[in-house]
């Protein structure tokens, strides 16, 4: 057995190899501090939720402020009497459905933008830098022995900085980016002729809220008086009916008759206080403002004595739907395109600068170039469910542009039909005026002379301003039906450009286009632009 002193004086044996479960070991033991910081962190985070924040009631009276002042804002205010052109022109530069239109396709216009620009290859710049507390160390272990065969080493510095620039192009990319470029470029076309279907029914709309508003403006001043007329013949009535000069039964159906006509007139009243809101909203103009309108002298009667066929071809070349629908078969064809193109190998090359600040590389900046081929084969197996289901889009596009088409043929007869309809009631109604106003002249004459009551001249005035309100109600009818007419040929009442002018600059494009709309009417070789 050695001695002490010699045991002492033996040099000291190399410490064991870590096994790889004392690795296992101190990475759990280095992992505890983590998990506990990562705690930590939940933690602090949990109580840093977002919650529900309702806005204050001086919020949502500023948000209402701010609205009412949007909805009215750059807009110059009414300066006279309002013309039908003016109200048009006011109605396509205002309105807010129209504005919100335009936005829609100035949107539309810069969604294809975006999409032209996914055309370009891509071009990214990085840049990075990295801290570690200690080296990015690691040992080798024998696959035979399972023994550590190398000491632990390093070959990355504990700070480094990365930069890297780099130029990509995938055909496969460029192809569907492309396909979808093209659709989103008819989609403009798209919003653009839903644009033009909203102008033309808000045309129609104020025609016929034009010629009831002044309908409203000239029989507004006669309700009152006939009103007051009819109330102070009924309290007359009742004072004869409480001294009993009368027959009670005489005397409750004089009254009956009165409250009646009473009736009748606050009817008329409620219908004429409605008419010149409606326009105000049309035309954009807060509700509340007195409007005086300034309408022609007279009634002219529009016509369109356009012989059908034309009608027919001008309403499939013209309509916003059916062109609209042709636009929506060209992206059905793109969208075929689009899903052949995805079948394909994708293709892509690569150029690049990099840098790299770690010491221990030979080179910290070079350049790199490279080709990668990729392919989905599973594609290749669904290729032709891919081509049957394009296949049948297509299909259903064209069958509902022919249903659609058929429809606006429908149309045009039942619009021309309307049209004529129209015409033959407003004369009726002109006639109707015409006797009630000689009806009511005769019986003024009466009531003068003392030979009949005032009920009769009440009555006779009521009837009178009552077919006078029918007679403006059916003019505008007429021209909402005109308006329908012109609608359902696709015919717009601007140009393209002149709903984005000053109002003088859309009138006279109104004007011009109503000049050319009478033209079109009465033959069938004028063309529109």
């Amino acid at each position: 057995m050695p001695s002490p002193a010699f045991a002492s004086a033996a040099p000291t044996a190399p410490a064991a190899p870590a096994t790889p479960n004392a690795r296992e070991a101190r990475s759990k033991r280095a992992l505890r501090p983590s998990l506990i910081a990562a705690s930590v962190a939940l933690l602090w985070l949990s109580g840093c939720a977002i919650k529900p924040t309702p806005f204050t009631d001086a919020e949502r009276a500023q948000s209402a402020q701010t609205t009412r002042t949007a909805m009215f804002a750059d807009q110059p205010p009414i300066a006279g009497p309002v013309t039908l052109e003016e109200a048009m022109a006011r109605a396509i530069r205002y309105n807010l459905d129209h504005r919100l239109k335009m936005m829609e396709e100035a949107l539309a216009q810069k969604q294809l933008d975006v999409a032209n620009f996914d055309m370009l290859p891509r071009l990214t710049a990085a840049a990075g830098y990295t801290y570690r507390d200690h080296p990015l160390a690691s040992e080798s272990i024998s696959l035979r022995t399972h023994q550590v065969s190398l000491e632990p080493s390093y070959s990355t510095d504990q700070n480094d900085r990365t930069a890297d620039l780099a130029f990509s192009w995938n055909l496969l990319d460029f192809g569907v980016s492309y396909y979808e470029a093209k659709e989103q470029a008819d989609r403009v076309l798209v919003v653009e002729q839903r644009r033009r279907k909203v102008v033309q029914l808000m045309m129609q709309q104020v025609r016929e809220a034009y010629w009831e508003a002044v309908g409203a403006q000239r029989l507004e001043t006669r309700i009152g008086p006939l009103l007051a007329q009819a109330k102070q013949a009924l309290d007359e009535s009742r004072r004869s009916q409480s001294e009993g000069l009368r027959s009670p039964l005489d005397t409750l159906g004089y009254q009956h008759a009165l409250l009646d006509i009473m009736r009748q007139l606050e009817a008329v009243r409620d219908q004429l206080d409605e008419a010149k809101p409606r326009l105000a909203s049309l035309m954009n103009v807060a509700p509340g403002t007195d409007i005086t309108l300034a309408p022609p002298e007279g009634f002219s009667v529009p016509t369109f004595d356009m012989p059908m066929e034309r009608m027919e071809e001008t309403a499939l070349e013209r309509r916003p739907e059916l062109v609209e629908a042709s636009y929506d078969e060209r992206i059905s064809i793109n969208e075929t395109h689009k899903a052949m193109a995805k079948l394909l190998p994708g293709i892509e090359f690569q150029l690049g600068t990099h840098y790299d600040s770690n010491s221990f590389l030979a080179y910290h900046a070079w350049r790199a170039a490279g080709i990668n081929v990729s392919w989905n084969l599973l594609n290749v197996l669904n290729a032709k469910n891919i081509r049957g289901m394009a296949r049948a889009q297509l299909e259903v596009s064209h069958a509902q542009q022919l249903a659609l088409s058929m429809a606006v043929l429908t149309q045009v007869h039942v619009a021309r039909t309307e049209l004529s309809a129209k015409q033959r009631q407003f004369d009726l109604c002109k006639q109707i005026n015409d006797v009630d106003g000689q009806i009511l002249e005769h019986t003024h004459n009466a009531t003068v002379a003392n030979a009949q009551g005032k009920l009769e001249e009440i009555r006779a005035a009521t009837s009178a301003m009552i077919s006078a309100l029918r007679l403006y109600q059916s003019y505008g009818e007429l021209e909402s039906a005109y308006g329908q007419m012109l609608a359902t040929l696709g015919l717009d009442p601007v140009s393209v450009d002149a709903g984005k002018g000053d109002l003088k600059s859309i009138e006279q494009s109104i004007d011009k286009e109503q000049t050319r709309w009478a033209a079109f009417g009465r033959s069938d070789g004028v063309k529109t632009q």
